[in-house]
């Protein structure tokens, strides 16, 4: 039996810690193809550290996206994260670019020919969750790291906490009775400062005032253990003290170690990868379950195999919560969704330039945008599954 009392934490991290600053520029570069030819074809890779930047992959696109926009591309990225110190700045950070044309032999096995379909870019499992820890149907730990981190980010930019610095790290760990949170144990929080005089002491009474604005105010007591800068100075921060990569934040991007994780990133990819679009639907399918009130958690996994269009698997587990059997579930899904890759890139529109946003603060939990980011995020299928299961 599932315990019901218990701690759990999620972290998260901020635009400005490396990995993310290579996440947004691997996106940015997607966008970018995509917003040429929808078609398009990307596996971008961003390495970075102390004032250098290399960008590496395979793409299949237009000839307007030369490396001089490339490089653009990444150093309006780091503008906009906001770094311009002497170790890592947008203007004088050193642009390498190594994109070469995509595998023949891969471009044979996913594209459309013929009577074959288009097919799956790459074998590989995928996991979609959702609870009702939030209302966003998020696990509570993750959706709060991410709040912290958005809210003291809005903070830095528009000026009023000019001391803040853009790398930065979150945690929350709750405490659950009856599978529920009720209570938060501990806060993390570690954040570049730009001032060096400040102590942890110092940053706390920053950043308090709006952690405190972000969680549950009945969840934060006398007994919850506060780590602000724990390690004490943090002025050297993002590629320039530790070196960053896409794609190595893969827990932070979904759900915070709440559910299973195919192993899969999704930055730099365009959504033929079923790395990125398959997650993408399997949170969909599974915000969906549990908003039309068939579970209270439901987790669902997708197998794919390269070149090959439908799934081998769909699974469905509601651990315990399900109105109905899981078998059912998995019925309607399928007669739901096409989840082929076409299939699920025409129903969320994910041929789209709507990734850069999504390379910091979660690939889940976020607010469907009107031109079409975060369709996943949908609940439009609701009422599809309930008449269907």
């Amino acid at each position: 039996m599932a315990r019901q009392s218990y701690l759990f934490s999620s972290e998260s991290v901020s635009e400005g810690h490396p990995d993310k600053v290579c996440d947004r520029i691997s996106d940015a570069v997607v966008d970018a193809f995509l917003t040429e030819m929808p078609e398009a074809r990307v596996a971008c890779e961003t390495l970075a550290t102390t004032n250098r930047v290399v960008i590496a992959g395979e793409t299949r696109g237009p000839d307007s996206i030369t490396p001089e926009k490339i490089e653009a591309i990444a150093r309006d990225c780091i503008r906009d994260i906001g770094y311009e110190q002497d170790g890592f700045h947008w203007q004088t950070a050193d642009v390498s670019i190594y994109l070469h044309a995509q595998s023949a032999h891969i471009a044979q096995g996913v594209d459309a020919a013929g009577n074959k379909d288009e097919g799956a870019g790459d074998q590989g499992i995928m996991f979609g969750y959702a609870c009702r820890e939030t209302p966003v149907l998020m696990p509570a730990p993750i959706h709060y790291s991410h709040e912290i981190l958005k809210t003291l980010a809005k903070a830095r930019k528009s000026g009023a906490e000019p001391t803040l610095g853009p790398d930065a790290k979150s945690q929350v760990t709750l405490r659950y009775e009856n599978r529920m949170p009720v209570a938060c144990s501990s806060i993390v929080l570690s954040t570049q400062h730009l001032d060096e005089a400040m102590t942890s002491d110092d940053v706390r009474a920053v950043v308090e005032p709006y952690i405190r604005e972000v969680m549950p105010a009945d969840w934060i007591s006398e007994d919850t253990v506060w780590y602000v800068n724990p390690t004490g100075k943090f002025v050297i921060g993002g590629p320039d003290g530790d070196c960053g990569l896409t794609g190595r934040k893969i827990i932070v991007d979904t759900y915070g170690g709440a559910a299973p994780h195919g192993g899969g990133a999704f930055s730099g990819k365009d959504p033929t990868k079923v790395d990125r679009s398959a997650a993408y639907a399997g949170r969909y399918l599974a915000k969906n379950v549990v908003a039309a009130d068939l579970a209270e958690r439901c987790t669902i996994q997708l197998a794919y195999a390269i070149g090959v269009s439908q799934p081998l698997s769909v699974y469905v587990d509601t651990h315990g919560t399900g109105k109905i059997d899981d078998e059912a579930i998995e019925t309607a899904i399928r007669k739901a969704m096409d989840l082929s890759p076409r299939g699920i890139r025409e129903k969320l529109e994910l041929n789209k330039p709507i990734y850069q946003r999504t390379a910091a603060y979660g690939h889940f939990g976020r607010e469907p945008d009107a031109d079409g980011g975060f369709s996943w995020e949908k609940t439009d299928l609701a009422e599809e599954l309930s008449r269907l299961a």
